[in-house]
């Protein structure tokens, strides 16, 4: 009389591959989420970085002054984080119009996240530029 015994189920080998290859897929997920929310750390940095660089430049334009060559830095709460900056005008060769290039960075960081330049001209009387593209419009024999 023979007696079957019925063979059903993993083996312990079987199970033991089977979790390390659910391990190893885990730490490849993990590590590709993280690269990614590493990414998208510095790109919101790089953001915040241009922000801040662009409203300096607004800052200068709007004193409505003309520009010192000389560089200037300072801090700035932004979003959140203290930010460092350093603005830097410099002549352009062409009178009357300055070059500005603004860096930003972490306070405490000489790492520099992102550089913006801009340019600035001597001051105009408020409304003048406005009247400066009207006069382009009639010369050209357009009707407003």
């Amino acid at each position: 009389m023979t007696i079957r015994k019925s063979e059903s189920g993993f083996t312990l080998v079987e199970v033991m591959v089977a979790l390390t290859i659910v391990a190893f897929s885990l730490t490849a997920v993990a590590a590709s989420m993280n690269q990614m929310i590493d990414a998208a750390n510095v790109m919101r940095d790089r953001t915040y970085a241009s922000w801040i660089a662009q409203n300096k430049i607004v800052e200068l334009r709007l004193a409505n002054q003309t520009p010192d060559v000389s560089s200037s830095s300072g801090e700035v709460d932004f979003a959140g984080g203290e930010w460092s900056w350093r603005a830097v005008v410099s002549e352009t060769g062409i009178e009357s119009f300055y070059r500005v290039d603004v860096s930003v960075s972490h306070a405490g960081s000489e790492y520099i996240i992102r550089t913006v330049t801009g340019f600035i001209g001597d001051p105009v009387p408020a409304g003048r530029a406005n009247q400066i593209w009207n006069l382009g419009s009639r010369s050209s024999g357009a009707t407003s």
